[in-house]
Parts: C-alpha cells; structure tokens; sequence
C-alpha cells in the first residue's frame, strides 16, 4: 500500500457523514465542512474521495440505488414471496436503505432533479420485483401503496407498536393483499 491510498471506509464514513446531516438538519446544513467535521476527517480527505458536493451528491444517489437493488434482490429470492416480504419491511425504518431513502429525499425535496429520479428509480425497482406476483397493474399499484402507506405510518409514528401493524396483524394484512393480488 503506497502512501497516497486511503482506507476504503473512510469514503463510507464521509457518505454516513453527508447522510446523517441531510437526515438531521437538511440540504443546508450539509455543508462539505460539516461533512468533513461529521465524518472526522479534514476537507482534504473528504475531497480526496468527492471532489465537489455534487461528487458528494451523485455518491449518496448510487448508494441508494444499490441498496435498493440489493434489496429487490432479496424480496424477489424470498421464501415468502414478494409481496410479503415487501409489505413486512415496508414498515421497518431506521436501517441503511431507509436512511438513505430519507436522505435523498432531502435533496430531492430541494430541487435536486437526480435525486427524484432515484427515488422514482427505487419505485420502480420495487414494482418489477412485485409484478411477476400481482395480476394487473392494478394490483401492483395497491400492493406498492400499502406499503407506502406502512412506510408512512412507521415513520410518522416511530414505529410504536400498536400504530405500526406487526405479528397477527401484519400477517393479517399480508394474506388480504395477496388474495387480493393473486385473486
């Protein structure tokens, strides 16, 4: 290893860094200065790995986009079934493609024209894994809109039990939808 190389983590810590301070205090906020004071590292070594907020930007968008594929890549392998698997963890916040979610909605919400279209692309991804288990379109887009509206509520609301449907309740939801999608 030469002395110019840097750690591989130290670019994630500068994108857990640019995250967090979107999550928590908006575009603004999210200056590179914070950034590089948030991720313990000097404005030299965050430019070292994102020359520029945009650079900065566009790296937060492709790591949405892969989580997002990842994530569809599990629903679509899973045991349950898509449907189920996408309902149950449309009500789960707080993990690293949540938070990535919530960040580049931020910088969608200011403007940023990338970032919609990453959301509109993670929208989509959800839908492919989801259309091979739904009937119609519109199945697919009931499906898709339970569990924004299970994303929504658990965000709203923190995820407190009883305002969030888990357990019974959950499975309950499940098996309506997927007679409905399958039916």
């Amino acid at each position: 290893m030469d002395g110019m190389s840097r750690p591989p983590h130290a670019r994630e810590k500068v994108l857990d860094a640019f995250e967090a301070l979107l999550i928590d205090e908006g575009d603004r906020a999210a200056t590179l200065d914070a950034v590089a004071g948030a991720a313990g590292v000097s404005k030299g070594g965050l430019l070292y790995h994102f020359g520029s907020k945009d650079e900065l930007e566009r790296g937060l968008i492709a790591r949405l986009i892969a989580l997002a594929e990842a994530d569809a890549a599990i629903g679509r392998a899973a045991p349950e079934g898509p449907i189920a698997y996408y309902l149950r963890t449309s009500g789960e916040s707080g993990g690293p493609l949540d938070r990535a979610i919530v960040a580049v909605s931020r910088l969608a919400h200011g403007g940023h024209a990338a970032a919609s279209a990453a959301l509109r692309d993670v929208r989509a991804r959800w839908a492919e894994m989801l259309r091979p288990a739904t009937r119609d379109a519109t199945t697919l887009e009931l499906v898709m809109l339970v569990g924004d509206g299970l994303y929504l509520n658990a965000a709203l609301t923190g995820g407190v039990p009883g305002d969030v449907p888990t357990g019974p309740d959950l499975d309950a939801l499940i098996a309506l939808v997927e007679r409905t999608a399958h039916d």
